[in-house]
């Protein structure tokens, strides 16, 4: 599909506090878009907004909490306008063994990744609708392939793709479409921050070239700009993840095969490991929660 100019577009970024929110935020408004923040932390939100070459807000809120982002729908509506593009990029993760994960840490994950995804699409179709807009689900490697020690995050990932599928064919005749974006591991502080644990960080060393790399966050987002330019329904972030595509009916019976041999080289290295959400982004996310419960 031909590309689509971005100047005076309304795009709207979930979890932009940093990373891959940020940085797509900085690169969309480069291009002209006025930009929507969307976020837990409102120190660093209005940091990034007063950073950008646009016109742009911000907003606080929970990605899970329906009330709240219906407001914030609109909101931005009613401060822009009209919206164009929505990226569902908000998420967390956890990792290390399922039998000893922390249960809320687990079901966090889902709720922000998966049931936070629909929760904002939810509140924005309707603005999509009316003008015929582009939806951009942020998916991951881990929607592809499955992994070991990576349960939940697997789940969320797997069933956004499936979700942003099944919407596509329900919205498409209404003039949205819809995209999946496709990231491996990419140098975001949710990487880093599940690198900080020994067992994760020797674990991802040595699945296979080239799933066992971290790739610069810059090259994989300007990836997703031109995705969103051109209104694709599949963006990957790095070049070889496109070819995964085609063997992916093979990877759970080999990675369930593998996968046993690298546990029990791990053995008993597996107790202890760190079982609550990783990164500055999972942080500020316990930190939120935390914060509602007092």
């Amino acid at each position: 599909m031909s590309k689509v100019s971005l100047e005076g577009q309304v795009a709207v970024v979930t979890g932009a506090a940093r990373g891959v929110g940020e940085l797509l935020a900085r690169k969309l408004s480069v291009r002209g878009a006025k930009v929507a923040l969307v976020g837990l932390e409102p120190e660093a939100l209005k940091e990034v907004s007063e950073r950008l070459h646009s016109e742009s807000a911000y907003w606080h809120a929970d990605v899970t909490d329906h009330e709240a982002m219906a407001r914030v729908a609109q909101e931005v509506k009613e401060r822009f306008g009209k919206v164009d593009i929505v990226v569902a990029n908000a998420g967390v993760a956890t990792g290390g063994p399922f039998v000893d994960s922390d249960p809320d840490a687990w079901r966090r994950v889902i709720e922000v990744n998966l049931i936070g995804s629909a929760v904002t699409a939810r509140a924005f179709l309707p603005a999509l609708m009316a003008g015929r807009g582009y939806l951009l689900q942020v998916a991951s490697l881990a929607a592809i392939t499955p992994a070991p020690m990576m349960t939940a995050y697997c789940a969320s990932k797997s069933g956004v793709e499936a979700y942003a599928h099944s919407l596509r064919a329900e919205v498409g005749h209404r003039g949205v479409r819809v995209g999946v974006a496709y990231l491996s591991w990419t140098d975001t502080d949710m990487v880093r921050g599940a690198d900080q644990d020994e067992v994760m960080r020797e674990l991802r060393q040595r699945l296979p070239w080239p799933s066992n790399k971290t790739y610069p966050l810059g090259p994989a987002v300007d990836r997703i700009v031109d995705g969103i330019e051109r209104r694709s329904s599949h963006v990957y972030g790095q070049w070889w993840l496109r070819g995964m595509q085609g063997v992916r009916g093979y990877l759970p019976g080999l990675i369930g095969t593998v996968g046993q041999r690298e546990m029990r080289r791990f053995g008993d290295r597996l107790q202890g490991m760190r079982s609550g959400l990783v990164g500055a982004g999972g942080a500020a996310d316990e930190q939120e929660r935390t914060t509602l419960r007092n």
